[in-house]
């Protein structure tokens, strides 16, 4: 169900904090976790899961599909996998991803091979003004059909293709589109081969990868997936690990703050995931790694945090994009209280995105009087240390983003600038605590419903 509209108001700085916090569960592997876990043999188990928005939408679409999942106890589910290709649509189903790109791409991918689909999809607002295209194409090529034909954005209708065959794909820059052709892939004939000359997220191959009839894995300068389709999966049991992009909104929050200090416990620290930490840590962001372990194929640790203005300006080169997409809204943010010009490259897919995160984050500058410019692929923000608060309000309209959200917000708390957020209740598609912990660390604001 559709959260309540709300608006946040801040008013206030946040006052010094010594904290240890546990962070909202990760997103991405929570949503995967289901996915993966209906077209696998058997039962599968996952724990620790993010219980947001996003996660429900997937769910409530998978249960429409035939797949029985069953609440254990809080954050524990059981989801008994129906196979490869058993899924089945009912006449005229409908399926509503709602805010998630993540949930749509993959779960088209799964569809696109599994025979017999024929259903309606779509999301929200917000999701049904972001291109498909790149994906459309590329399941096009298994041979699924999407209707109209020449349209890329939601609703479709997507037709699955009874005979899907095995493609080969250059890889780029999306860790979901990747995602996409490798579920599409298990369920084909012969060989779907996958070339990636720069590293994206890899969390579907660590949840597949016991399953070494199916998939297999060559690393070197390029890393090489192939898929062997028709090949049964084995039942997953997973723990999901914090979120590494909900826990960089904390790690900004106590960095900017005077007098700080934060434990963030058990937090994914796959290397694809933590380019927000490196970058910072070179500019001299106190930020360590502690307790590091594997679990389920995943690395994940503890991330301490101590206030420590940074010692220059950003410089973000097009390599950190892959490794820092969702973290682009408070990097800006940083930059914009670091005294310089900090330069961001290589980031114009962040334009297709919730929102246009380029183009808002530049507005959300501007209202505390920081100037920016974005041409050429290039964003420069000129920060200022010293920003003067008197007489500047900040109001963020309703974009359907909930990284704009959580950025203006820390933005305030550190700033003290007065800020009127509408619509936040977005903020629920993937961090639903981050109210009740950014209150836990003495944030005040007003909820106005």
């Amino acid at each position: 169900m559709p959260n309540k509209s709300f608006s946040l108001n801040i008013n206030h700085k946040i006052k010094p904090f010594v904290k240890s916090i546990k962070v909202d569960s990760d997103k991405s592997q929570s949503i995967r976790s289901f996915l993966i876990g209906s077209i696998s043999q058997n039962i599968s188990i996952t724990r620790n899961v993010l219980e947001s928005e996003d996660v429900f939408s997937t769910i409530d679409c998978l249960k429409k599909l035939g797949v029985q999942i069953k609440k254990v106890k809080p954050q524990k589910y059981r989801i008994h996998g129906k196979g490869l290709g058993s899924l089945f649509a009912k006449k005229n189903l409908e399926l509503n991803f709602g805010n998630s790109g993540t949930l749509a791409r993959l779960l088209i991918g799964i569809l696109s091979t599994t025979p017999g689909i024929e259903v309606k999809v779509k999301g929200d607002s917000s999701l049904n003004k972001r291109s498909m295209q790149k994906l459309i194409l590329l399941m096009s090529e298994f041979g699924a059909e999407f209707l109209p034909k020449n349209k890329f954005k939601f609703p479709l209708k997507l037709i699955s293709t009874e005979m899907p065959i095995g493609i080969n794909y250059q890889a780029g820059v999306s860790a979901q589109l990747k995602s996409a052709v490798i579920l599409a892939g298990l369920n084909s004939y012969g060989i779907t081969k996958i070339v990636e000359k720069n590293k994206s997220r890899d969390h579907t191959e660590n949840l597949l990868q016991k399953n070494s009839q199916a998939i297999k894995i060559k690393k070197g300068k390029e890393k090489i997936i192939s898929i062997f389709g028709k090949k049964n999966l084995e039942p997953i049991n997973v723990v999901i690990p914090g979120d590494p992009s909900s826990a960089a909104f904390y790690t900004a929050l106590t960095l900017l703050n005077q007098k700080s200090i934060l434990k963030m416990k058990d937090v994914g620290l796959n290397p694809t995931r933590i380019g927000f930490y490196e970058l910072l840590k070179k500019h001299g962001a106190n930020i360590k790694f502690k307790n590091k372990k594997k679990q389920n194929n995943e690395i994940i640790g503890d991330i301490i945090v101590k206030s420590s203005r940074l010692k220059k300006p950003i410089i973000a080169s097009k390599n950190f994009y892959e490794k820092t997409t969702d973290e682009f809204p408070i990097l800006f943010c940083i930059a914009a209280l670091t005294k310089g010009v900090s330069i961001f490259k290589g980031i114009e897919d962040l334009a297709n995105k919730e929102s246009n995160r380029i183009k808002e984050m530049q507005k959300v500058l501007k209202q505390i009087g920081i100037k920016s410019i974005f041409s050429k692929n290039k964003l420069k923000i000129f920060g200022n240390d010293l920003i003067k608060i008197r007489n500047k309000k900040v109001k963020i309209p309703n974009l359907g983003d909930h990284r704009i959200c959580m950025s203006s917000t820390i933005l305030s708390l550190i700033t003290g600038i007065k800020t009127k957020i509408n619509n936040f209740e977005t903020v629920k598609t993937s961090s639903p605590n981050f109210l009740r912990t950014i209150k836990s660390l003495g944030a005040k604001f007003e909820v106005a419903k």
